[in-house]
């Protein structure tokens, strides 16, 4: 008799969680120097400017969080993909047909140029509908957590882009901004996250056993 594949496991979920609020941390440090950049203009207008001294306070800040937003990206990355890839085994042991690509999609999809913009939101929705078992349920946990983290991936780089380019203090400040709300979806879609991995998993735990 064929065993279901394992599920996504309680304790690869912790650990998701533990990684998402570090990264929500230090997107939350991220808006802290986004406010101190502002502050630290004085004048305004065309007369607008940074002193020197709080002009290398604020670059190295921005190196340093810079830094730490890489490594809980990277963190971040790692541990979703493996829970992901685990819920896409779980969900096609299930429901074999509820997919149309492979469970190495779950993994694959994320690095695939422009497609990494939907096929793994396509995966997710497959799994969703495995875990609401045919039922009609809220879709909104997944759609807030995708739509939260496309935005503040995309708006993100185009801030760089913009921060990168910047000659003076007005297009300055306005990367600056950008790369706040960008942060500040990136908290949204952390919270999200979590409460997506949480709900997913418990309705594909309640799938394979439905006394749960």
């Amino acid at each position: 008799m064929a065993h279901p594949a394992p599920g996504p496991g309680r304790a690869l979920l912790g650990v998701l969680h533990g990684v998402l609020t570090a990264a929500a941390a230090g997107d939350a440090l991220s808006l802290y120097a986004g406010f101190r950049a502002h502050s630290a203009v004085e004048g305004d207008g065309e007369f607008a400017y940074i002193s020197e001294e709080r002009w290398q306070a604020v670059d190295t800040l921005f190196v340093r969080v810079d830094q730490l937003q890489m490594m809980t990206l990277l963190a971040c990355a790692a541990v979703f993909i493996t829970w992901f890839h685990r819920v896409r085994q779980r969900a096609g042991a299930l429901a074999p047909t509820a997919f149309r690509r492979g469970p190495g999609w779950a993994i694959g999809g994320w690095f695939v140029p422009v497609a990494c913009f939907w096929l793994p939101y396509r995966i997710a929705s497959e799994a969703w509908r495995v875990g609401l078992r045919g039922a009609k349920g809220p879709f909104w946990p997944l759609n807030l957590w995708w739509a939260s983290f496309a935005g503040s991936l995309l708006l993100g780089r185009y801030a760089s882009v913009r921060y990168r380019r910047a000659e003076d203090i007005g297009p300055f400040l306005d990367a600056v901004t950008l790369g706040m709300v960008a942060d500040a979806l990136s908290i949204v879609a952390a919270g999200a996250a979590v409460f997506f991995a949480a709900r997913l998993t418990r309705m594909l735990d309640a799938e394979r056993d439905p006394a749960v």
